[in-house]
Protein backbone atom coordinates (compact mmCIF):
# COMPACT_ATOMS: atom_id res chain seq x y z
CA UNK A 1 0.00 0.00 0.00
CA UNK A 2 1.29 3.49 -0.87
CA UNK A 3 2.28 5.49 2.22
CA UNK A 4 0.03 8.46 1.37
CA UNK A 5 -2.91 6.14 0.75
CA UNK A 6 -2.30 4.42 4.08
CA UNK A 7 -2.07 7.72 5.93
CA UNK A 8 -5.31 9.07 4.47
CA UNK A 9 -7.26 6.06 5.76
CA UNK A 10 -5.77 6.64 9.24
CA UNK A 11 -6.42 10.40 9.25
CA UNK A 12 -8.84 11.86 11.78
CA UNK A 13 -10.12 14.21 9.06
CA UNK A 14 -11.13 11.36 6.78
CA UNK A 15 -14.79 11.51 7.84
CA UNK A 16 -15.20 15.23 7.18
CA UNK A 17 -17.31 15.99 4.11
CA UNK A 18 -15.23 15.48 0.97
CA UNK A 19 -16.79 18.46 -0.80
CA UNK A 20 -15.62 20.81 1.96
CA UNK A 21 -12.06 19.46 1.82
CA UNK A 22 -12.00 19.55 -1.98
CA UNK A 23 -13.30 23.13 -2.06
CA UNK A 24 -10.76 24.22 0.56
CA UNK A 25 -7.83 22.63 -1.28
CA UNK A 26 -8.74 23.90 -4.76
CA UNK A 27 -9.77 27.46 -3.78
CA UNK A 28 -6.72 27.90 -1.55
CA UNK A 29 -4.46 26.53 -4.29
CA UNK A 30 -5.96 28.97 -6.81
CA UNK A 31 -5.53 31.97 -4.47
CA UNK A 32 -1.92 30.97 -3.78
CA UNK A 33 -1.11 30.95 -7.47
CA UNK A 34 -2.94 34.22 -8.19
CA UNK A 35 -1.52 36.19 -5.26
CA UNK A 36 2.21 35.38 -5.63
CA UNK A 37 2.40 36.65 -2.06
CA UNK A 38 4.93 35.48 0.50
CA UNK A 39 2.46 36.30 3.30
CA UNK A 40 -0.37 34.26 1.73
CA UNK A 41 2.01 31.35 1.05
CA UNK A 42 3.28 31.34 4.66
CA UNK A 43 -0.29 31.42 6.04
CA UNK A 44 -1.35 28.54 3.79
CA UNK A 45 1.73 26.50 4.70
CA UNK A 46 1.14 26.94 8.43
CA UNK A 47 -2.60 26.25 8.23
CA UNK A 48 -2.17 23.13 6.10
CA UNK A 49 0.59 21.83 8.37
CA UNK A 50 -1.59 22.42 11.44
CA UNK A 51 -4.64 20.78 9.85
CA UNK A 52 -2.70 17.74 8.64
CA UNK A 53 -0.54 17.16 11.71
CA UNK A 54 -2.75 18.42 14.53
CA UNK A 55 -6.16 17.81 12.96
CA UNK A 56 -5.41 14.68 10.96
CA UNK A 57 -3.10 13.11 13.53
CA UNK A 58 -0.26 12.47 11.08
CA UNK A 59 3.27 12.49 12.47
CA UNK A 60 4.99 15.86 12.12
CA UNK A 61 8.27 14.21 11.17
CA UNK A 62 6.58 12.19 8.43
CA UNK A 63 4.83 15.31 7.13
CA UNK A 64 8.11 17.21 7.00
CA UNK A 65 9.73 14.34 5.11
CA UNK A 66 6.92 14.41 2.55
CA UNK A 67 7.22 18.18 2.17
CA UNK A 68 10.99 17.82 1.82
CA UNK A 69 10.56 16.00 -1.51
CA UNK A 70 9.04 18.95 -3.45
CA UNK A 71 11.25 21.39 -1.53
CA UNK A 72 14.38 19.68 -2.87
CA UNK A 73 13.16 19.95 -6.46
CA UNK A 74 12.12 23.58 -5.95
CA UNK A 75 15.51 24.56 -4.55
CA UNK A 76 17.30 22.91 -7.47
CA UNK A 77 14.99 24.45 -10.06
CA UNK A 78 15.31 28.01 -8.70
CA UNK A 79 19.12 28.05 -8.57
CA UNK A 80 19.14 29.74 -11.98
CA UNK A 81 17.15 32.63 -10.48
CA UNK A 82 19.11 32.87 -7.24
CA UNK A 83 22.65 32.52 -8.63
CA UNK A 84 24.28 34.29 -11.58
CA UNK A 85 27.78 34.14 -13.06
CA UNK A 86 28.81 37.65 -14.09
CA UNK A 87 31.80 39.96 -14.35
CA UNK A 88 29.87 42.55 -12.33
CA UNK A 89 29.04 41.77 -8.67
CA UNK A 90 25.42 42.23 -7.66
CA UNK A 91 24.04 43.71 -4.45
CA UNK A 92 23.07 40.55 -2.51
CA UNK A 93 26.31 38.53 -2.54
CA UNK A 94 29.37 38.08 -4.73
CA UNK A 95 31.95 35.27 -4.57
CA UNK A 96 35.03 36.00 -6.73
CA UNK A 97 36.00 33.27 -9.19
CA UNK A 98 38.90 34.56 -11.30
CA UNK A 99 37.62 37.45 -13.39
CA UNK A 100 34.00 36.40 -12.77
CA UNK A 101 31.70 36.43 -9.74
CA UNK A 102 29.19 33.91 -8.48
CA UNK A 103 26.68 36.53 -7.48
CA UNK A 104 23.03 37.33 -6.92
CA UNK A 105 20.74 40.29 -6.50
CA UNK A 106 18.33 41.06 -3.68
CA UNK A 107 15.48 41.21 -6.18
CA UNK A 108 16.44 37.78 -7.52
CA UNK A 109 16.64 36.30 -4.02
CA UNK A 110 13.21 37.70 -3.14
CA UNK A 111 11.71 36.46 -6.42
CA UNK A 112 13.23 33.00 -5.87
CA UNK A 113 11.92 32.84 -2.30
CA UNK A 114 8.52 33.94 -3.55
CA UNK A 115 8.44 31.19 -6.17
CA UNK A 116 9.56 28.52 -3.71
CA UNK A 117 7.03 29.48 -1.04
CA UNK A 118 4.16 29.82 -3.53
CA UNK A 119 4.88 26.43 -5.11
CA UNK A 120 5.40 24.77 -1.72
CA UNK A 121 2.13 26.23 -0.38
CA UNK A 122 0.33 24.97 -3.49
CA UNK A 123 1.79 21.49 -2.99
CA UNK A 124 0.73 21.57 0.68
CA UNK A 125 -2.89 22.07 -0.48
CA UNK A 126 -2.67 18.90 -2.55
CA UNK A 127 -0.97 17.09 0.34
CA UNK A 128 -3.80 18.15 2.64
CA UNK A 129 -6.35 16.64 0.26
CA UNK A 130 -4.42 13.44 -0.47
CA UNK A 131 -3.37 12.82 3.15
CA UNK A 132 -6.91 13.21 4.53
CA UNK A 133 -9.21 11.95 1.76
CA UNK A 134 -9.30 8.47 0.15
CA UNK A 135 -9.16 8.41 -3.63
CA UNK A 136 -12.56 6.77 -3.92
CA UNK A 137 -14.16 9.65 -1.99
CA UNK A 138 -12.48 12.21 -4.26
CA UNK A 139 -13.72 10.41 -7.38
CA UNK A 140 -17.24 10.19 -5.95
CA UNK A 141 -17.23 13.93 -5.33
CA UNK A 142 -15.96 14.59 -8.85
CA UNK A 143 -18.80 12.46 -10.19
CA UNK A 144 -21.28 14.60 -8.25
CA UNK A 145 -19.69 17.69 -9.78
CA UNK A 146 -20.50 16.23 -13.22
CA UNK A 147 -16.89 15.61 -14.26
CA UNK A 148 -16.64 13.50 -17.44
CA UNK A 149 -17.15 9.84 -16.58
CA UNK A 150 -14.32 8.81 -18.90
CA UNK A 151 -11.86 10.96 -16.94
CA UNK A 152 -13.05 9.54 -13.61
CA UNK A 153 -12.76 5.95 -14.84
CA UNK A 154 -9.25 6.58 -16.16
CA UNK A 155 -8.24 8.05 -12.79
CA UNK A 156 -9.66 5.03 -10.97
CA UNK A 157 -7.94 2.53 -13.27
CA UNK A 158 -4.61 4.37 -13.08
CA UNK A 159 -4.94 4.49 -9.28
CA UNK A 160 -5.61 0.76 -9.22
CA UNK A 161 -2.67 -0.07 -11.51
CA UNK A 162 -0.24 1.92 -9.37
CA UNK A 163 -0.62 -0.76 -6.70
CA UNK A 164 -0.43 -3.61 -9.22
CA UNK A 165 2.78 -2.30 -10.80
CA UNK A 166 4.36 -1.47 -7.44
CA UNK A 167 3.71 -5.01 -6.24
CA UNK A 168 5.15 -6.47 -9.45
CA UNK A 169 8.18 -4.13 -9.34
CA UNK A 170 8.85 -5.06 -5.71
CA UNK A 171 8.78 -8.80 -6.52
CA UNK A 172 11.07 -8.38 -9.54
CA UNK A 173 13.53 -6.19 -7.59
CA UNK A 174 13.68 -8.73 -4.76
CA UNK A 175 14.37 -11.48 -7.29
CA UNK A 176 17.13 -9.41 -8.96
CA UNK A 177 18.77 -8.59 -5.62
CA UNK A 178 18.78 -12.27 -4.62
CA UNK A 179 20.73 -13.00 -7.83
CA UNK A 180 23.20 -10.09 -7.32
CA UNK A 181 21.52 -8.15 -10.11
CA UNK A 182 22.58 -4.81 -8.59
CA UNK A 183 26.12 -5.58 -7.48
CA UNK A 184 27.67 -2.82 -9.63
CA UNK A 185 26.66 -0.01 -11.97
CA UNK A 186 26.73 -2.10 -15.16
CA UNK A 187 24.55 -4.89 -13.79
CA UNK A 188 22.24 -2.31 -12.18
CA UNK A 189 21.63 -0.66 -15.56
CA UNK A 190 20.95 -4.04 -17.14
CA UNK A 191 18.61 -5.02 -14.31
CA UNK A 192 16.77 -1.71 -14.55
CA UNK A 193 16.18 -2.28 -18.27
CA UNK A 194 14.90 -5.78 -17.59
CA UNK A 195 12.64 -4.40 -14.86
CA UNK A 196 11.12 -1.83 -17.22
CA UNK A 197 10.47 -4.35 -20.01
CA UNK A 198 9.00 -6.89 -17.57
CA UNK A 199 6.70 -4.28 -16.04
CA UNK A 200 5.47 -3.21 -19.49
CA UNK A 201 4.64 -6.81 -20.46
CA UNK A 202 2.96 -7.52 -17.12
CA UNK A 203 0.96 -4.28 -17.31
CA UNK A 204 -0.39 -5.29 -20.73
CA UNK A 205 -1.32 -8.75 -19.47
CA UNK A 206 -2.91 -7.39 -16.29
CA UNK A 207 -4.93 -4.80 -18.20
CA UNK A 208 -6.23 -7.49 -20.56
CA UNK A 209 -7.16 -9.77 -17.66
CA UNK A 210 -8.84 -6.86 -15.83
CA UNK A 211 -10.93 -5.97 -18.87
CA UNK A 212 -11.96 -9.62 -19.35
CA UNK A 213 -13.03 -9.87 -15.70
CA UNK A 214 -15.01 -6.61 -15.99
CA UNK A 215 -16.75 -7.89 -19.14
CA UNK A 216 -17.59 -11.14 -17.31
CA UNK A 217 -19.29 -9.05 -14.62
CA UNK A 218 -21.51 -7.21 -17.13
CA UNK A 219 -19.39 -4.07 -17.45
CA UNK A 220 -21.51 -1.39 -19.16
CA UNK A 221 -18.96 1.43 -19.41
CA UNK A 222 -19.29 2.72 -15.84
CA UNK A 223 -17.28 1.68 -12.79
CA UNK A 224 -19.38 1.69 -9.64
CA UNK A 225 -17.71 1.83 -6.22
CA UNK A 226 -19.43 1.67 -2.84
CA UNK A 227 -18.82 4.87 -0.88
CA UNK A 228 -19.99 6.51 2.32
CA UNK A 229 -21.34 10.05 2.50
CA UNK A 230 -20.53 12.40 5.36
CA UNK A 231 -22.80 15.46 5.67
CA UNK A 232 -21.08 18.83 5.79
CA UNK A 233 -21.17 20.64 9.13
CA UNK A 234 -22.11 24.30 9.23
CA UNK A 235 -19.09 25.10 11.39
CA UNK A 236 -16.73 23.65 8.78
CA UNK A 237 -18.42 25.60 5.98
CA UNK A 238 -18.24 28.81 8.04
CA UNK A 239 -14.53 28.34 8.77
CA UNK A 240 -13.90 27.60 5.09
CA UNK A 241 -15.70 30.77 3.97
CA UNK A 242 -13.94 32.97 6.54
CA UNK A 243 -10.51 31.62 5.67
CA UNK A 244 -11.03 32.04 1.93
CA UNK A 245 -12.34 35.59 2.48
CA UNK A 246 -9.14 36.36 4.40
CA UNK A 247 -6.95 34.96 1.62
CA UNK A 248 -9.00 36.79 -1.02
CA UNK A 249 -8.61 40.09 0.85
CA UNK A 250 -4.84 39.56 1.12
CA UNK A 251 -4.68 38.66 -2.58
CA UNK A 252 -6.58 41.80 -3.62
CA UNK A 253 -4.38 43.92 -1.33
CA UNK A 254 -1.27 42.34 -2.87
CA UNK A 255 -2.48 42.95 -6.44
CA UNK A 256 -3.40 46.57 -5.70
Amino acid sequence: MILIDKLCYQSKLRYINTGVKLAYALITLLLCIISHSVLVACIVLLVNAWLTVRGGGISGFRYLRLMGIPLTFLLLSTLAILINISKTPLDAFAIPLGTYYITGSQEGLYHGMQLILTALASVSCLYFLSLNTPMTDILTELRRLKCPSLLIELMLLIYRFIFVLMDAASAITTSQNSRLGNKDFKTSCKSFGSLGSSLFIRAMKKSGALYDSMEARCYDGTLRVLTETYPAKQSHILLLVLFEILLTALTIWRLL
